[in-house]
């Protein structure tokens, strides 16, 4: 059986119209390397039964983008480093966030969703690190070249034991850096597992989550057929998503 996996929309404007979309390199690595059906979730916000979508779908994903955390969700003032927004996804993915992992749904968050799975639990974000003097500049590279831009750009070290650990099966791994902001207070339910040599914080796990629930800050979602631990990432993902799916229609 292949397990339904529910992916929350970004909300862009364009051609007169307003869509709720998702890039295909998220959901392609989804079917590809995780074995999964991903289904896109409108960002309607509290309009959705959250409560409701997770007793239907067998594991969460949230994808990169452009777009950032409102910072009035972590209890900060707005300015203009802080932007662009999608406050309609914030709306949705937050509560969602929050309802998988207390229904025990798989969770895999990537950039802009490991951001959102800290903002959820309480964390905030640092905005614009690469002007801070401590940090490394974790920007994607200037070109129209999507490989370029993707391409492995730095180690980062797993913990050992870790959930990643046992994941990639290594205690060094090199990821893509395509950010701006980055987790700065982390959420007191998280785990760090993986960082990059600055300090920044690559991957982390809920620590109180009753199944898989990881967030990685680089996107294991461009090189999920060629790269190991990327591949691995999404595989294990799938594999809690069927188990997932084994003991839904088993409850059912």
């Amino acid at each position: 059986m292949q397990p339904i996996v529910a992916v929350v929309a970004d909300v862009r404007d364009f051609d007169n119209y307003r869509w709720h979309a998702t890039p295909q390199t998220y959901l392609e690595a989804a079917m590809a390397a995780a074995g999964v059906l991903p289904l896109i979730v409108p960002a309607f916000g509290d309009r959705v039964d959250f409560a409701a979508l997770v007793d239907r779908v067998d594991g969460v994903l949230l994808s990169g983008s452009k777009s950032n955390v409102h910072p009035r969700n972590y209890g900060q003032q707005a300015t203009p480093d802080h932007e662009p927004y999608d406050e309609e996804r914030d709306a949705t993915a937050l509560p969602l966030i929050r309802a998988a992992i207390d229904a025990g749904v798989p969770l895999f968050a990537i950039c802009r969703g490991v951001q959102e799975l800290n903002v959820a639990l309480g964390g905030s974000i640092a905005h614009e690190i690469h002007t801070r003097e401590d940090r490394a500049d974790h920007r994607a590279p200037v070109s129209d070249d999507q490989d370029v831009r993707f391409g492995l750009a730095h180690g980062i070290a797993v913990k050992a034991d870790s959930c990643l650990a046992k994941i990639v099966g290594s205690s060094q791994i090199e990821v893509n850096s395509l950010h701006r902001q980055a987790i700065e207070v982390l959420s007191t339910r998280l785990a760090v597992e993986a960082t990059a040599a600055d300090g920044t914080v690559e991957a982390v796990s809920v620590k109180d989550a009753k199944g898989f629930a990881v967030g990685v800050q680089w996107h294991p979602e461009y090189w999920a057929k060629s790269d190991g631990p990327s591949g691995s990432l999404f595989r294990a993902f799938g594999d809690a998503a069927r188990m997932r799916a084994e003991a839904r229609i088993a409850g059912a």
